[in-house]
Parts: C-alpha cells; structure tokens; sequence
C-alpha cells in the first residue's frame, strides 16, 4: 500500500485503545459492554470516514480515498480483532490449532475501497475450526455488520483454500489477491507459498481464458459498448473490472503487485503504464463521486448525477459545449483507452503462450507467415512487416485496415499497438492524398460490411485523425435519454445497419428499404452521407445544416463527383425530414404527400432518404424501432412515390388496402374465423387503418373487437408487454366520445403509466381503438400483474364517471416521480393553419413529465377543440406531441385572437405543477 499522510488524523490506533480502556467496561454485563464499545467504534470510523471525505473534497482525487478507506478499515478490523481476542475471550497462551489469520481479499485485499465499497474478509484457520475459532469469527462479524458495513467472508483452512481455488474462478480470483491482514503471519504465508506453487504455477493458459469469457459474458450483459450514455463505471465495457481483469491476468503470469512492476521489467512500455494508471485514478475518482453522491454503493452513471459529478470534477460550460457533456467526453475516451490496453495484454498472453497448442478465444493460431498487400500475415492476422513501415510509409495505416476488411482477417494487437504510436503522422499531406482517400471510401462503402473497419479504425485512433470532423464527434454525448449512445457510436452502428439492410438480414423488419436500397444510383453518396449524417452534432446551431457544410468540403477530397457531394450534402441536410413528416404529421392529409414531396423531389431522392432514415432510427437504440413507426414510413414512401409518378396515388392506395385486408382475411379464416364474421371486421376499419400497423397486429385487434362485440362489454383493455422495447402495449377498445383520449391519458397518469407514444383510431362503428405504449415513470416496461390490473381499474373508474379525475391527479402530483425532472427542456407551442387545408396543426414541444398528455389534452377539450388525430412521440426526456384539431363548427382555428389564446393555454398547461416558477415561456 501506498504511504498515506497523517495516517493518525483519519483513525489513531493507540488513541483509540486508550479510549477503549477509559470505558471502564470490566464491571458492565455483557451486552452493555458491547453495545458501549460498539458506540465507540461508530464513533471512530465515522470520524476517520469524515477525515477522508473532507481530504477528498479538497483534492477530488479517487486514488487518496481508495487507499484511505482501505486504512480505516484495516484499523478497524485489527481493533474489533485484539478487543475480542484480549477482552471478550478469555485470553491466554493460545494453542497451534487455535491460531487465525485475517487475510482481505478481491478489492480490499488489492488495497482499494471505495467509500461504500465491500469489505471481502477471509478467516484463515489451521486444518481443523475449534469452538474459539467460532467465536471470534462471529464476534468480528456481527460487529462489522452493526457498523452498518457490509462484508463478504469465508472461513476456510489453507487446504479448503487451495481446493475451492482450482474448482471455482470467483475463489480463485479472490486470493490472487490476498493480503495479510492480522494475525497468524506463517499461516498466511504457507497459504501463499501453496497457491503460487500448485495454482499459479501450474494453470497454464486456463485462468486467463476464463477470466476473458467472464469479461465477454459481462459485456454482453452491460450492452456490448463502452459508448452507452449512462455507463456502468465498474462493470460496463471500459470501466474498472475490465483493468482488474487485466492486473489479474499480469499477476497471474508474471507474479506482480502491480502494473508499474511490468514497465520496470521491460514487459510493456512506461507509457502503457503510465495509461493504466491514469485511467485507473480517473475511474476511482468517478466511482468515489457516485459513493459520496448518492450515500450508497452506486456504479452507475446515470443522467441525473452526471451534471453534478461533471461540477465537481471542474468541468464548466463553455460556447456551443456543456461541462456534463465534456465530462462524460472525457470518461469515453478513458473508456477507449481500456480497450487499448486490452489489446495489448492480449498480444502479451499469445507471446507467453506462443508455443502452447491450446486455441485463445481471441487469436487464431497458425504458424505459417505470408505476405499480403506489404504486411505479414501470421495466425490469421496482419502484422507489420518492418518495425518502422508506418515511419516510412504513413499512408500504410490507412492501408492495414483496408487489407484487414478485404482479406476478412483480424489485425495483430502488435500492430495496432503501433498505430496508436505513429498517429501523429496522420497530417495534412496523407489526409489529402488521393490514394489514402480511394481506400478510406472503399472501406466506408465495401459490401463486407464497413463497421467492422471503421470501428477498428476508430477504436485505434485513426479515424479521428483522418477525419478531423468526425475527431470532434469521438466520445461525444448527447445529453438526453432518447439517444442511446455517443454520436460516434450511433454513426458505425447506423453503418453497420445500413449494410444489413443491403444484406437482406432486415428483410423482415424493414422490407421496402430491403428492396429500394438495390435500385439506387448513388449507392456511394448513401454510405458517405450515412457516415457523416451527425458529423456537426455538438458545434451549436443545426446540426443538420452545419453537417451538409461539411460534406460539401470533404465530397472532393473523398474523391466523390460534384453530383455525389451535392446528393451527399442534400442527404445529410435533410436526414430528419422523413420522420418529421411520417412521424408528426397526417399521411392521410393529401397535403402532407404534396408538401413532403416538394421537399424530396425525386424519386431516387426519396430511396436514399428512407435507407438512411431507417438505419438512423434504429441506430439510436434498441427500443426505438417499432412495426407501427415502420408501417408509417412504409406508407409515406409508397404515397410520395406515386405522387411524383404518376399521381395515381389514390388507385396504389387503395390496393394496398385492398392487400392488407387480404392478407387478415386469410390470417383469421386459417384461425377458422366464420366468413360473416370476417367481413363485418374488415367493414370496420377506415382506409388508413388497413396501411398504418402490419397483419400481426391488425389480428390481434380483430380478436380483440369480436370478443368485446361479442360480450357487448362497454371498455376492453388489453396490455400486451414488449420487453424487447422495454414497454407495454395497452389497447383500449370503447365508444368514441369527445375527450376520450384526454381521460385515457389522465387515467394512466393516474395509475402511474408513462406514454411514450398513442395511436388513435376510430371505427367505422363509432367505437375508438387506441393505442398507448407506457413505461414506469422511472423508464422500462410497465408489466407489473398488479400495476396493470389497477391500470385497467383506474381506465374504468375515470371512462364511467366514477373518479373525478383532476382532483386524484392534483392530489398525486407529488407522488408521480419522473428522472427527466435533471434535464431541462424549453416549452414550445406551434399553432400552424398551412401544413393541412381541414385542419389547424398545434405541435407541442416540452420536457416529459406523468400527466402532461392529460393537461395538454384537456387544456384542448376547454378551448373547445375536436382532436381529429394525434401524433404522440417521446424522445427519451423530450415529447413532441401534434395534434391535428377543428373548432367546435369543425373548422379551422383562424382568428389571431383565438389562435394566441390557444398557444398561451397550452404553454400554461406545459408548466410542471410540481416545479413553481417553473419556465413557461415560449421558445
């Protein structure tokens, strides 16, 4: 352990035995004695945990803390040890077999806590337990544990200990990392001595297999990225458990205490080292902001205690760059340089083993060398094939990666290891070389799949510095909970799904950009712009706009045609137009095609744009894609392809009705659905129902209206759960009535149920069939039995009159949590008469809360406003809610004064009431 200074300000041993002897316990009964010295050493660790918060506070250095605390535990540990050894039991000459060990082990054996961290303790006993043994093991345990300490212990002889470690990987682990606590010294060097001798000598290439598919299952549990935007600092991809694993894998095959100890034998470079143990002290100092932040053992990085650890840790605002977003900048690029280093440990265990036979999970071993494109290719990888080839020939790093994707074969670690040395001279010259351009262009648009290529060139370092304009999206965060990842991330995922469509793997999900996407021109410009459709996100301003700026200055030097570059720029200019239209306003409205397509233009347009919409969307995150969003921007691409071939948009339109109901005929008579049966529900439905959800959907609902027809039951609710989205899916099928969607929306908030997104339908018979995707107010699928039948209560209670709705929700406006309340979001109110020639469009923008359906709906139903349909989307913390409304006489809101009243209103109704003085201005 590193020398901690005034060790006696934090905990004082000497003062602590004398206070412990002033307390004048000989006299006392037992359970008096103990509970007054138990007094005590709350007294003592509070104290020393005090000492240590305040020297953090001043430092904000996690390295201190973590081997502060672990002092002030060891103390305690030997002071709750000689209290019980010389004053609770009687005390005497002690015998061999009653001789212990304190031995800490995992984190607190490798001298690391953190302020709420475990305390893993292991009882080393001689080859037999005897009733002191017992004792003392409970008394040290109960003891910690009214500390309010939580502890992780065993109790096991040096035998036990050498057996449980060669059956069990946990056990195992633990004691690579023992450390002598107190007690018996020889006991606990026997223990030592064995374990070096019959489990590390002896284990080969086993250990460091286990310990590397233990780290790949963790990952894929964590989410498989070290990009997720509320990381986990311990477990998740990147963070501290994947250093430990790589310390436990050099301990294990070079016996060290520590990273620096490799550096000093010449086995990885000080600089490796020196990267190791930065990115170890800023994890450290992470974690312990999350310990003291929240009062509890917490590793994750969630978004409401992000702006705050972002304050602490000194990272200010500053133009067109928020501190949070520039901590979290910083905490990604720790992230990436963990991965490096796995890498490079991962070279070092292929060269201690080089001669072993045994196949690594993370190598392929041949032993014949060849020649390929200039580098050598041994084991299935590329290596250089002269030490200094990229000092010579910088241009052959663009290369390495372009060789790896066409050959399909991995890069040595060896090599990558490289690159990151010589990424300096990735300057202007080789930026703008032609050569270099030609094969960066290849990759990014090569049909075997151009993530795999760009995301080892980004992991490396070298897409940054090839493209200096993606260099500034590296690492950085979008502050909000719609977008999963950081822009980078998003942007290979997006390419990677944009090849999956060209593959034919999303043929179901996706089918007509499964097809289009063969019939395009430009196949080159759609990749290009895929790449670079987020390029200016974080540089203030519109993204978008700015982004098309730049794929106008780097279209030439990529080698594209002036057509390309415009076509590319065009793309990224307008990548958000397709949801805009598909997602918030009314496809059925004729104006909507006509003004879609004055944007788009051309047909070949309108393909790139839904191949890349699609790749974008689903890029976000997992639970952003849906069959119903899907069907939406399937509907909006047929409708504006035949307006702009033809104009037989009504007669296409009315055979892909005609197709639909073919298709859920045949569905429900193979169900065996009498044929009378079947066309009374096909009559229910308007045109736009048959083209807005699929045939699994449309089942599920006919199955749904013949139960409740067939019952003449007034209300039937239906929750469907959908954890691959992380929702729930709530039909209700009712009669139709004014207000009905703003009660519904009051009834969930009511019940607890966030909406994320709605879908209203109205029947051909007077009853409505909507549709609500909900969530826990805290996020993730609202699927609790009893939370859901007291949802279906509540609908029922409020829908017949029997709950007075804005009563029960102003009295559980303080009960209704929500985690969006950390981010701010300025309301904004849009009335607009030109996007529908029947109706006036209102898009409300704000920050999500429970109720704000309900306010804004019912703020509509008092301004005397019919809802014909709404457009209900939530992007993480942010709704973008458009309603397409008439006034009482069905027509337009035209009159100026009518039309402010109305923006006024619903503005007021955005007000959280929860927040006084909340921002209620326009934005």
């Amino acid at each position: 352990m590193s020398r901690i200074v005034s060790q006696r300000a934090i905990i004082n041993r000497r003062a602590v035995i004398t206070r412990l002897a002033a307390l004048d316990l000989d006299d006392l009964p037992r359970s008096r004695r103990r509970g007054k010295v138990l007094e005590l050493f709350k007294q003592v660790l509070a104290e020393g945990r005090a000492e240590i918060r305040r020297r953090f506070d001043a430092s904000g250095d996690g390295r201190h803390t973590v081997r502060e605390t672990c002092f002030l535990m060891d103390q305690m540990v030997r002071l709750i040890h000689d209290f019980a050894a010389e004053k609770v039991f009687a005390p005497g000459v002690r015998t061999l077999g009653e001789a212990m060990t304190l031995v800490a082990v995992g984190g607190y054996g490798r001298a690391e806590l953190s302020p709420h961290s475990d305390v893993d303790l292991l009882f080393l006993l001689p080859y037999k337990r005897v009733p002191y043994h017992e004792q003392m093991v409970e008394f040290i345990l109960y003891m910690l544990w009214d500390l309010g300490l939580k502890v992780g212990q065993s109790t096991r002889s040096a035998e036990e200990c050498i057996k449980g470690a060669k059956e069990d990987l946990t056990v195992r682990t633990a004691l690579l990392e023992m450390r002598w606590l107190w007690g018996d010294q020889e006991l606990f060097k026997e223990l030592q001595d064995r374990y070096r001798a019959e489990v590390m000598g002896v284990s080969g290439i086993e250990f460091i297999e286990s310990k590397l598919a233990e780290r790949d299952a963790r990952h894929a549990q964590m989410g498989d990225s070290r990009y997720v935007l509320e990381p986990n600092v311990k477990e998740g991809k990147g963070g501290l458990r994947d250093l430990h694993t790589l310390f436990w894998i050099a301990r294990d095959m070079y016996d060290v205490a520590g990273i620096d100890e490799l550096a000093e034998a010449g086995i990885i470079t000080a600089q490796a080292a020196t990267r190791f143990a930065k990115a170890q002290a800023f994890l450290w100092t992470v974690r312990c902001h999350l310990h003291y932040l929240t009062d509890r053992p917490e590793d994750r990085l969630t978004f409401d205690v992000q702006p705050e650890i972002a304050l602490r840790m000194q990272y200010v605002d500053r133009p067109g760059s928020r501190g949070v977003e520039r901590f979290m900048k910083h905490y990604f690029l720790i992230a990436k340089d963990v991965g490096d280093l796995t890498r490079l440990f991962c070279a070092l265990v292929e060269e201690r083993h080089r001669s072993k036979p045994r196949r690594l999970p993370f190598r392929r071993l041949f032993t014949r060398r060849t020649q390929l494109a200039g580098f050598i290719q041994e084991g299935g990888r590329l290596d250089l094939a002269t030490p200094d080839q990229f000092a010579t020939d910088p241009g052959a790093m663009i290369r390495l990666f372009h060789t790896a994707l066409e050959n399909e074969v991995d890069i040595h670690p060896r090599a990558l290891d490289q690159v990151h040395r010589n990424l300096k001279r990735i300057d202007g010259k080789l930026r703008n070389d032609a050569e270099a351009n030609r094969l960066f262009v290849s990759m990014l648009t090569s049909p075997k799949n151009p993530e795999v290529a760009l995301r080892h060139m980004n992991e490396a370092g070298v897409l940054g510095r090839f493209l200096p304009d993606f260099g500034r999206v590296v690492a950085q965060m979008q502050y909000d909970m719609y977008h999963v990842f950081t822009v980078d991330e998003h942007t290979l995922q997006a390419l990677g799904i944009l090849h999956s469509i060209e593959s034919g793997a999303l043929q179901e999900e996706a089918p007509v950009a499964s097809e289009v996407i063969h019939q395009v021109a430009s196949r080159r410009a759609l990749y290009v712009a895929t790449f670079l459709h987020d390029i200016a996100k974080g540089r203030g301003g519109d993204h978008s706009q700015l982004g098309a700026e730049v794929a106008l200055k780097l279209g030439p030097r990529l080698g594209l045609s002036d057509e390309e570059t415009e076509t590319v720029a065009w793309l990224v200019r307008q990548h958000l137009a397709f949801t805009r239209f598909a997602f918030k306003r009314d496809i059925d409205d004729s104006k909507t095609i006509q003004d879609f397509v004055a944007l788009v233009q051309s047909p070949e347009r309108l393909k790139l744009l839904l191949c890349l919409t699609v790749a974008d969307i689903r890029a976000v995150g997992p639970t952003v894609w849906n069959a119903w969003k899907a069907g939406l921007l399937r509907e909006l691409y047929h409708r504006a392809m035949e307006e702009m071939t033809g104009g037989l948009a009504g007669k296409a339109h009315a055979a892909r009705v005609e197709a639909a109901q073919i298709a859920l005929r045949a569905e429900l008579a193979r169900i065996q659905w009498p044929e009378a049966e079947i066309e009374a529900h096909l009559g229910r439905g308007y045109a736009g129902y048959w083209t807005s959800c699929d045939t699994a959907t449309q089942a599920r609902h006919a199955r749904l209206v013949r139960e409740a027809e067939a019952s003449a039951a007034p209300l039937t609710i239906e929750p469907r759960v959908d954890a691959l989205r992380g929702v729930t899916e709530v039909v209700i099928y009712t009669g139709d009535h004014p207000g009905l969607f703003s009660q519904i929306a009051g009834a969930m908030a009511v019940a607890g149920a966030n909406i994320v997104d709605a879908k209203i339908i109205t029947l051909t018979n007077g009853m409505a069939l909507d549709t609500f995707f909900v969530q826990e107010s805290e996020g993730g699928p609202f699927d609790s039995p009893s939370k859901l039948a007291r949802l279906s209560a509540v609908v029922e209670q409020v829908l017949s009159g029997r709950m007075r709705l804005a009563q029960e929700l102003a009295s559980r406006r303080g009960h209704l949590p929500s985690r969006t309340q950390v981010f701010k979001v300025p309301p904004r109110v849009l009335v607009d008469n030109t996007p529908s020639r029947t109706h006036t469009v209102i898009e409300v923008n704000g920050r999500d809360r429970p109720g704000l359906l309900y306010d804004l709906t019912a703020a509509m139903t008092q301004l005397g406003l019919q809802i014909s349909s709404a457009h209900i989307s939530t992007y993480g913390e942010r709704v973008v809610d458009v309603f397409y409304v008439k006034d009482v006489f069905g027509h337009k809101v035209e009159h100026d004064r009518k039309l402010e009243r109305v923006r006024v209103t619903l503005l007021a109704a955005l007000k959280d009431p929860r927040t006084p003085g909340g921002a209620t201005r326009a934005a």
